[in-house]
């Protein structure tokens, strides 16, 4: 999206997931021990949408073993998210592009945190299907976006929700009024049955919601 190449906007990101996703720093943290669950310990990780560095930093500062492949279309926030992993940057592979830009692997973990809700339904499908061919066997994959009812009531419910939880987490009331438009808008956000269904349709097994507040959810499930 154009707003991650927006500098303004940039240099602010680290302000907006903690303050307006539920549980932030939590979901990081579920995240690295499901990847960890079944990884080694010097598991290569792949992570898609890197951009900013937020989950590159947190995964790396608990795993000191684990090397990292980070994939983002935006050279700004990539540029971000090398400043942000900061002492672990040794160990921080970073690749302008879409999925398709990622090494071949094969991976032994792969992470997907607060992008696919950006992406249309072929396009999230075509990454999910890359993801799992470039993961060894068994290996884990977390993703976590909006995912959300999308019958009309449903929907116009949750966005009210989501709209007010900005509000409460200190968000001005305009800045919040336009951010639900956006969604509404622009964004080809599935509902979780969907989202569900499209990460056992492209091959992986065992998948389980692990995370849900709001307007976002979580699942995990292997190659």
């Amino acid at each position: 999206m154009r707003h991650f190449s927006d500098p303004g906007a940039v240099a602010h990101y680290h302000e907006g997931p903690p303050r307006l996703v539920p549980g932030f720093r939590d979901l990081q943290r579920m995240a690295q021990v499901l990847l960890a669950e079944r990884s080694p310990p010097d598991a290569r990780v792949l992570v898609l949408g890197a951009g900013g560095g937020l989950e590159l930093k947190a995964f790396a500062d608990a795993q000191p073993g684990w090397s990292f492949d980070g994939v983002d279309p935006s050279h700004d926030m990539l540029e971000l998210a090398q400043d942000t992993v900061g002492e672990h940057a040794g160990r921080v592979r970073l690749h302008e592009g879409y999925v398709d830009a990622a090494p071949l692997g094969p991976f032994d973990a792969a992470a997907c945190l607060l992008t696919m809700h950006f992406m249309p339904l072929c396009e999230r499908r075509h990454a999910v299907r890359v993801i799992r061919q470039r993961l060894r066997r068994g290996a884990p994959f977390v993703a976590a976006h909006m995912s959300f009812a999308q019958d009309e009531d449903e929907r116009a419910l949750w966005l009210a929700r989501d709209e007010a939880y900005a509000v409460a987490s200190g968000a001005p009331p305009e800045e919040a009024r336009r951010r639900r438009e956006l969604i509404e808008r622009v964004l080809p956000v599935l509902a979780p049955e969907q989202d569900e269904a499209l990460l056992r349709e492209e091959g992986f097994k065992e998948v389980s919601m692990f995370y849900a507040a709001g307007v976002f959810r979580g699942w995990v499930g292997y190659a």
